[in-house]
């Protein structure tokens, strides 16, 4: 593998998955692999199950891992080609990807929508910057529209805590008081639909995702209505595509509830976190046995641990 942007860069989502769930029986399997190997992580903006992991996951391949909080510790970066540096930022992409690239064998960048310009956002103009100035390998920890190590992690859970071959899973918009990118909504969707599920996706008006995400995706306004049958029910908040950046709704009817819960086929509940308590998901919901949260985020380390020794096999 040599780049982990999308799902449109894993060759078969399912190998990918079995290999994750492998690593997770014996995660030091493959420390080979990692020896004198050195993982870069650069955050621009906050992380804790991404950062965290993503570094364990990297120990348990037996590499060494740096971290930089871009915004914090180094020089503001300039992404615009043919910029007069004359202002704020003091080091263009150019440079600095050509430097990292240097003192690592792999790069992950984190990036986050700034919610004003979709067509800015969409572009991915970050991450694309650093594929296309960086020498080596680039794994996203997040972007501007996808999340992919999330999803991945999400599909693992899935397939570890399915009782049918084919379950009903529903990815659900819930308010949330701030705007929200819609980059683990797309990505979520994005896996789904490549996968052995019946997806559903229900949001109120005004809240469809980007074209192109959703792919065969039952879509709908009525969330009883979706939530009924649903083997697993994802929540997410997402903030307005069409009104970009917007919060049109904080109807807290769309929290997720034990009443809304029973609707379903004694789901499983799921969310990437951090979550707004009783305002995302009632108590009752989030600490009940159907919770699946805590061990979605255990299984962001092997869905990082598994990309990144693709990688390393493909450098090799």
């Amino acid at each position: 593998m040599k780049q982990f942007i999308s799902i449109n860069d894993v060759a078969d989502p399912k190998v990918l998955i079995e290999q994750a769930m492998l690593l997770k029986a014996d995660p030091f399997a493959h420390q080979h692999l990692g020896k004198n190997k050195t993982l870069g992580l650069l955050f621009f903006n906050s992380s804790l199950r991404t950062r965290l992991s993503t570094q364990k996951a990297a120990q348990n391949l037996g590499m060494n891992v740096m971290v930089l909080n871009v915004t914090e510790d180094s020089w503001q970066i300039e992404f615009e080609d043919g910029a007069i540096m004359n202002a704020g930022t003091a080091e263009h992409i150019t440079e600095a990807a050509g430097v990292i690239s240097q003192y690592c064998d792999i790069i992950g960048v984190r990036t986050f929508a700034g919610l004003k310009n979709f067509e800015e956002d969409y572009s991915e103009s970050v991450i694309n910057k650093f594929i296309t100035y960086a020498t080596v390998p680039i794994i996203s920890l997040e972007s501007a529209t996808l999340h992919p190590l999330q999803s991945l992690a999400d599909a693992i859970t899935i397939e570890e805590h399915s009782s049918k071959a084919k379950p009903n899973v529903v990815l659900t918009w819930a308010p949330h008081p701030r705007a929200l990118p819609q980059a683990v909504g797309n990505s979520f969707a994005q896996w789904m639909n490549q996968l052995d599920v019946n997806l559903t996706i229900t949001h109120p008006q005004g809240y469809a995702l980007a074209s192109g995400f959703t792919g065969n995706a039952k879509v709908t306004t009525n969330q009883d209505e979706a939530l009924a049958q649903a083997d697993f029910v994802y929540a997410k908040n997402w903030s307005a595509v069409e009104d970009y950046g917007k919060i049109l709704s904080t109807d807290s009817k769309w929290m997720i509830t034990p009443e809304k819960m029973a609707l379903t086929n004694n789901a499983k509940f799921m969310h990437c976190l951090p979550v707004r308590r009783n305002v995302v998901v009632a108590d009752a919901v989030i600490d009940s046995p159907n919770s699946l949260v805590l061990q979605q985020a255990n299984n962001r380390v092997y869905s990082a641990q598994a990309v990144l020794k693709q990688m390393l096999e493909w450098n090799n």
